[in-house]
């Protein structure tokens, strides 16, 4: 059997199709460049994990308690020099990214302090935690109050807006690596490690916490080689390479990452306590493989780039430009193409392939939220995946792929969906 035969057997016509051959010729040589960045950092865990002398006893995990849990002591000890941190706190007790931010902002934050974000509005989850959007617990709640400055038009950071907010109450800044559920370009490490000097030059003693979800191992260097004090993600996301079933980290300075540990668990036990329940192995191999599992996941989001803005559809960042993240934003201008769109990333799933997604009132979004994700583990976004508000201007947010070939396969299907309803055109 030929690839053309089971791709037309997969529901993709031959115009599609065509269309697919099209940039992933195209594309050879910029894939070959992804290549060579997933070959350093695939070197750079091995390396960690060497150093830490991991072993198969470190497999074994721990029940209850979890005190003398040497595996995850050895985790931590590998994710800190993976991340360039002093210590790392890497935890299945850590539900989700949201999770984790929620931990290190209420562990370093005190009544009467202030947080900032000089990068425009966080992500919409974090909008309670914060208290923008009124929420039992929130860090208003707790009297700490919130300072924003927004991005300049030309994505570019409003230095003299950022000057001025910095004041004696600004005790922690956080800066969303990627762009959430906006049309703003995602920040390279290197721009991040020049708006931290830039901070600190105003206020040196003030704490940088970023929020690296959707940009590990997409560059060669992390927040931590640049100054951040706390570099936070999701296990379900890159770090955890598709096969970790729950969990978080926050890698950072000692300081900052006992506070946490003491927010997660309990003042007084800390690092000490926190049961691995058999998890420790797929979080060791899930970060083994977690570079060359992000760039399948960077190529799927460059391929879909090129279609799309082919397709004469806006697209964030273009297919030509450098990438700091795994998310593809395509601006589709209606709620149908949103939908239309979905549906064949859904139908492209090794799970749940038959399941119609449909918008919905999704708990911590203010607006109805569609979301396609038939994956191996609920909420994993390193899995293909895509999902956006039901607001203007309909912008779709794609991500994932454990492998490259079951990415392109999702964008074709995204393709075929919205050719089929007679929603583009295909020349």
């Amino acid at each position: 059997m030929n690839i053309d035969k089971i791709y037309l057997e997969s529901e993709l016509s031959k115009k599609v199709m065509e269309l697919g051959e099209k940039y992933t010729d195209e594309l050879k040589d910029r894939f070959e460049v992804i290549d060579r960045t997933a070959e350093f950092n695939q070197m750079k865990v091995l390396r960690a994990m060497q150093a830490e002398r991991v072993s198969d006893t470190h497999f074994n995990g721990s029940t209850g308690y979890g005190y003398n849990d040497a595996g995850r002591e050895a985790l931590e000890a590998v994710y800190a020099r993976v991340f360039h941190t002093e210590t790392a706190l890497v935890r299945p007790q850590i539900t989700c990214g949201t999770h984790a931010l929620a931990t290190a902002l209420a562990a370093n934050l005190r009544p009467g302090d202030e947080v900032l974000s000089p990068v425009g509005k966080p992500y919409d989850t974090l909008e309670s935690v914060i208290g923008i959007v009124p929420a039992v617990g929130s860090l208003k709640e707790y009297g700490v109050s919130y300072r924003q400055v927004d991005l300049l038009p030309d994505g570019g950071f409003d230095l003299e807006g950022i000057k001025a907010a910095v004041n004696d109450k600004t005790k922690l800044v956080t800066i969303q690596r990627s762009k959430g559920y906006q049309t703003r370009p995602t920040l390279s490490v290197g721009r991040i490690g020049e708006l931290i000097s830039f901070i600190r030059g105003i206020k040196p003693e003030v704490k940088v916490m970023v929020d690296n979800c959707y940009g590990e191992f997409v560059e060669e260097i992390e927040p931590g080689d640049v100054g951040a004090d706390m570099v936070v993600g999701s296990l379900i996301k890159n770090p955890g390479g598709g096969l970790v079933a729950t969990g978080g980290y926050i890698a950072g300075s000692e300081e900052c990452i006992e506070r946490c540990a003491y927010r997660l668990l309990s003042p007084g036990l800390g690092k000490e306590v926190g049961a691995t329940l058999g998890l420790t192995r797929s979080m060791f191999q899930g970060l083994f493989m977690a570079p060359v599992v992000t760039a399948s996941a960077l190529k799927g989001a460059i391929f879909a780039a090129r279609i799309y803005e082919d397709l004469g559809f806006d697209v964030i960042p273009n297919g030509t430009e450098s990438r700091h993240d795994i998310i593809q934003a395509v601006t589709l201008g209606s709620p149908e193409r949103l939908i239309a769109f979905c549906k064949g990333i859904q139908a492209a799933a090794p799970v749940d392939s038959f399941v119609t997604p449909e918008p919905w009132a999704m708990p911590g979004y203010s607006s109805e939220v569609i979301m396609a994700a038939g994956a191996f583990v609920q909420g994993s976004s390193i899995e293909l995946s895509a999902d956006g508000p039901l607001k203007e201007p309909y912008a779709v947010y794609f991500q994932g792929g454990l492998t490259w070939y079951h990415a392109k396969y999702g964008i074709l299907r995204s393709v075929e969906e919205l050719y089929r309803r007679g929603l583009i055109d295909i020349r």
